[in-house]
């Protein structure tokens, strides 16, 4: 069981990579699959699900919510109710794959391009023996082939559901669908196919601790992305102002609470 806290309307588990690992290698353990659903926050998902009410209703959802973004574990310290880490989901994903080996697990791959699929599929069979890819389809799929899909990601029999689209997407698909899905996890990763599969080179380390990440995608992408940066960023700032005031100087603090396994 771990410390859940309330932040800027969501909920948020104070959770190491270590503990979300073994959180979800216990759901991969149970013999009938829960379809639990594992959701990454950042500043950009924690501002833009304020004016989308299904994408707040699948990130609030989630069985286990971590903090993906380094300004949001920075925030929870400001704010004096500080997470155990952060919980990057490319990293995540990396570990559940070397864990995933060591168990036998079966995993399923949804989303990007089709040769991004299938040079991170034959990337992970190489690395990860053990590992069984069970399924996999990219991501160019309309509503109407969502039964399809779902069937065929329901017939498979995977442990791990990836979903490597990009938000909102990634989770409304997921909690939309969770029931029908049948697998033990459903963990939305983003663009972390590209990069696991070398066609996206991520930041280096010095800018993903420094919480520098988005400057890094902002300069590989910046017709994509400043305006994107330029509006979640300055909303996450004004809400994290409006925040302090309220915490450190009209003394009410973040709403603690415990997360249910």
């Amino acid at each position: 069981m771990s410390t859940r806290i309330e932040f800027m309307g969501c909920p948020i588990d104070s959770m190491t990579m270590e503990g979300t690992v073994d959180q979800v290698l216990d759901w991969c353990s149970e013999s009938t699959p829960q379809s639990r659903t594992l959701i990454t926050l950042n500043a950009g998902i924690l501002m833009n699900m304020r004016s989308d009410a299904k994408f707040e209703h699948a990130c609030t959802s989630g069985d286990l919510i971590v903090a993906d973004g380094v300004p949001v574990v920075w925030s929870t310290k400001l704010l004096k109710t500080p997470l155990a880490g952060r919980v990057a989901g490319v990293d995540l994903m990396e570990e559940l794959l070397n864990a995933g080996n060591e168990c036998g697990l079966k995993i399923y791959l949804l989303g990007a391009k089709q040769e991004v699929i299938d040079t991170l599929s034959q990337k992970i069979r190489k690395e990860h023996p053990n590992l069984e890819i069970v399924g996999s389809r990219n991501g160019y799929f309309s509503e109407k082939d969502d039964q399809e899909v779902v069937q065929n990601i329901r017939e498979s029999g995977a442990n791990i559901l990836f979903i490597g689209m990009p938000s909102p997407f990634k989770e409304v698909w997921g909690e939309k669908y969770r029931e029908q899905l049948g697998v033990n996890v459903i963990f939305g990763v983003g663009g972390s196919f590209d990069v696991l599969a070398g066609y996206v080179t991520r930041a280096p380390q010095w800018m993903q601790k420094s919480g520098l990440e988005w400057a890094w995608r902002l300069g590989m992408e910046p017709r994509k992305m400043w305006k994107r940066y330029l509006v979640t960023n300055t909303q996450f700032l004004y809400q994290l102002g409006r925040a302090f005031f309220r915490i450190r100087i009209l003394g009410n603090p973040l709403k603690p609470g415990h997360a249910q396994r």
